[in-house]
């Protein structure tokens, strides 16, 4: 079997190193992979972004399956380009990985399909945004709508710190055309955690549950970032609380993505906040 891993950083690492791994492995290559990933794959040349170019990779090395690590290449679209040329691939469609690539689309879904997540509201505009935050709870999440690669979102204290968010957001541009609709959203103080599920479009599978820190100061303080470590299985994760979650979150996800045409295939990624025993969603990808 010829497979291509479609990525360069550590998710893509660790997927080599365990496909590699399959007796069924003919040959593994990586695109555009690393350093570490080239000591069990052959890394090609190309950019996770190069949608054609990846294609024809695909086509003229007569890969029997495509795993997909990044979130760009999939909001671009890459798993309808790969399907409509009867290539195997794993990962969501463009459609489909909007639950990802836009947290307005997220909260659009979850409020539909009942979800439990923080209340929130959604701006594209300075000033209505400023007016909202002069009456909001404190303290107040901002996030980037888009893609922002784990950096978008900033928990503001004060009403100042929250309207230098929005403002770098909307006004300044700090994370492109990512920033250029925000969503503020109610801050929940509890415990994270993490949950990754296998999905058809129909059947969910859960894995075990793990913890994400993302803050890049010592004692979880900072700004968050793409990851500093992660950990499972997570004891926060107890089989009870997984159940719920399956039921309250994932299932519903599915069911609602594909109820509007978009059926998810792939790995589905739930952030859950835990707040008095209840799991309340803050993102999914």
């Amino acid at each position: 079997m010829k497979v291509l891993i479609i990525g360069n950083g550590g998710r893509e690492h660790a997927l080599a190193w365990k496909l590699a791994q399959s007796p069924r492995m003919k040959k593994l290559y990586c695109a555009p992979g690393n350093a570490g990933i080239a000591q069990v794959a052959e890394c090609v040349p190309l950019q996770v972004d190069d949608l054609e170019g990846l294609k024809h990779f695909a086509q003229t090395n007569q890969i029997h399956l495509t795993v997909v690590g990044p979130e760009l290449p999939l909001s671009l679209g890459i798993a309808d380009e790969f399907r409509k040329s009867k290539l195997r691939i794993f990962g969501p469609t463009r459609n489909a990985a909007l639950i990802e690539s836009s947290k307005s689309f997220a909260k659009e879904l979850m409020v539909r399909e009942k979800i439990p997540t923080p209340s929130s509201r959604t701006f594209d505009q300075l000033e209505p945004a400023f007016t909202w935050l002069e009456s909001c709870p404190l303290p107040i999440v901002v996030k980037a709508d888009g893609l922002a690669q784990g950096k978008g979102v900033i928990i503001c204290a004060t009403r100042a710190d929250a309207r230098e968010a929005v403002r770098s957001m909307l006004e300044e541009q700090r994370f492109g055309q990512a920033g250029a609709r925000v969503v503020l959203e109610e801050f929940l103080e509890g415990e994270e955690l993490t949950v990754m599920a296998f999905a058809d479009g129909r059947t969910v599978i859960p894995m075990i549950p793990a913890q994400d820190h993302k803050r890049i100061g010592e004692g979880d303080t900072g700004l968050n970032t793409g990851g500093m470590g992660a950990y499972a299985p997570a004891p926060l994760g107890t089989p009870e609380l997984r159940q719920r979650i399956l039921d309250d979150v994932l299932s519903p996800a599915v069911t609602g993505l594909s109820r509007v045409g978009s059926p998810f295939y792939g790995v589905l990624y739930a952030g859950i906040m835990v707040k008095d025993g209840k799991p309340y969603v803050l993102e999914f990808n």
